[in-house]
């Protein structure tokens, strides 16, 4: 079969997925003392991180090789709240999921590296509040990591 239709039938395949609206995953004060939970919503694996008193809900394994992020570090790079994959050491946004490289810019000819965006790479879920219970909404947008597993299920 050619690539564009099975493209667009995996486009409304993912939108006529049913959501569930909210997911609970658990008390804040649970989550909290866990620091890292893992949780398997409408049969996507999901990693909800607990840091400085903020929530973020991510798919699990990372866009690049399918790394576990629930085993990866948090540290802060360029001002954003990063989980590092510690497959190949991707650095993704905890808020966003953009992927962060440092590097230099050949235009120019300062030496020292800066950091860049790779653009938004791994998929984020919304994190609610309400009551002491914490929620996750699904998004709706396909993955970057879920392309390319089209991409290798077709060429197999």
């Amino acid at each position: 079969m050619p690539l564009l239709p099975l493209l667009q039938n995996y486009c409304t395949m993912e939108k006529e997925q049913p959501t569930g609206g909210l997911h609970f995953v658990g008390k804040k004060d649970d989550l909290v003392a866990a620091k890292r939970s893992f949780r398997t919503l409408e049969d996507r694996d999901v990693l909800i991180v607990s840091h400085e008193g903020v929530f973020y809900a991510l798919d699990s394994y990372c866009y690049h090789a399918g790394g576990k992020l629930d085993h990866g570090d948090i540290e802060e790079f360029d001002g954003k709240l990063c989980i590092i994959c510690p497959k190949h050491k991707y650095k993704i946004s905890l808020a966003k999921g953009e992927c962060l490289s440092k590097a230099k810019d050949p235009s120019q000819d300062s030496a020292l590296p800066r950091w860049y965006s790779k653009g938004v790479k791994q998929r984020t879920h919304l994190v609610t509040e309400i009551n002491g219970d914490i929620y996750v909404k699904l998004s709706t947008e396909p993955g970057c990591g879920d392309l390319k597993m089209l991409i290798f299920l077709m060429l197999c």
